[in-house]
């Protein structure tokens, strides 16, 4: 274990983003054959799943706005593009897992998988901020008129805005994304140059200082605040009174969302700032944080992952109008299901 760590600690050792398989130090090939091979599955039913919920999102937002698209359901598009993105990069690092995180690709390919991995990761987390935020404009401006053109520009202009800052973030995998011989073997990494002044492994320190705050704390922190000042503002519109169901409904979809967003990446972003903390010698390099690294934070990676599938359901299929659009496809290619259904409901189908 010494050994090993001594060589996790090397400055040319240097792994930026933890996640989506960029992360590929020596400690990490401990993990034996059966969790990878695991892992490696678990990432290919994500993509399949992600694949297809998306695709769905698209088809949904195709047939019930094909003229006019809200703010929100713009953003909706675009968390759909910025995962569908992000779950098809996946293939590539379950081959990476299996391989034992020997990456077969080239260094082309490395730094191409790695760039929009990590771009999309961080414009899918900055989507679904800007749509908490919609969402309580909407809310709160819903009583104003005229509205609908000037929020879509704003929407428009959001998401240029946000794809540009995406790809501001992954400027550093963009640049130092490579591949690597560690042990003999070649590994996709992101590693940064040796400075005089200063120590890659604080490089590394400081990068994954920007993926907890900008991928985790301050949308966190954004989300909570537009769904708690939403709440408020139901509240104080004494909706409970005069519409208990809505605000249920309401209620319901906002603790959904935060939760959600929480469970599959404190895991994740929990392991990462330990790291932190160690490469900025706040705390020692233990063998539990080896252990960690090597066991557990492959599934935190996995974790994080299913919230690229969780997305298409959590902001499209809890609303009612995409229900019923999914509900008009169902029975449209289960025909024998929607004459079976009219039998069983002659009077719905008569005119009242």
């Amino acid at each position: 274990w010494g050994e090993q760590a001594a060589v996790l600690l090397l400055p040319s050792f240097c792994h930026a983003w933890q996640g989506g398989g960029s992360l590929r130090a020596d400690q990490n090939r401990g993990v034996t054959q059966a969790t990878r091979i695991a892992i490696a599955i678990v990432y290919s039913a994500v993509c399949t799943l992600g694949v297809l919920g998306n695709l769905l999102v698209f088809f949904l937002l195709g047939s019930r706005h094909r003229r006019r698209m809200s703010s929100a359901t713009f953003f909706v598009l675009n968390l759909a593009v910025t995962d569908l993105q992000f779950v098809l990069t996946l293939p590539f690092w379950a081959v990476d897992t299996a391989l034992d995180f020997r990456w077969p690709f080239g260094k082309l390919m490395c730094k191409l998988i790695s760039s929009v991995s990590a771009m999309n990761m961080y414009a899918s987390v900055f989507f679904l901020t800007a749509m908490s935020v919609a969402r309580y404009c909407s809310v709160v401006s819903s009583l104003k008129a005229n509205r609908g053109c000037s929020s879509r520009c704003l929407a428009k202009v959001a998401s240029a805005i946000i794809w540009f800052f995406a790809a501001l973030a992954t400027l550093p995998h963009a640049i130092f994304s490579t591949t690597h011989r560690v042990s003999g073997d070649e590994l996709c990494l992101v590693k940064f140059p040796e400075l005089k002044d200063l120590d890659p492994q604080f490089l590394l320190g400081l990068y994954q200082t920007q993926k907890v705050l900008l991928g985790f704390v301050i949308p966190l922190a954004i989300i909570s605040a537009c769904y708690i000042l939403l709440l408020r503002f139901l509240s104080r519109m004494r909706m409970s009174s005069s519409n208990p169901k809505t605000r249920s409904r309401v209620t319901k979809s906002v603790t959904i969302v935060v939760l959600s967003f929480f469970i599959c990446w404190l895991p994740n972003q929990a392991l990462t700032a330990w790291g932190i903390f160690i490469k900025f010698n706040l705390v020692p390099f233990t063998e539990a944080f080896y252990n960690t690294q090597a066991y557990i934070f492959p599934v935190t990676v996995c974790l994080a992952h299913t919230n690229s599938c969780l997305n298409p359901i959590l902001y499209c299929l809890v609303r009612r109008e995409f229900r019923e659009a999914l509900k008009g496809l169902f029975l449209k290619v289960t025909p024998s299901f929607s004459k079976h259904a009219s039998k069983a409901h002659p009077r719905q189908a008569q005119p009242c």
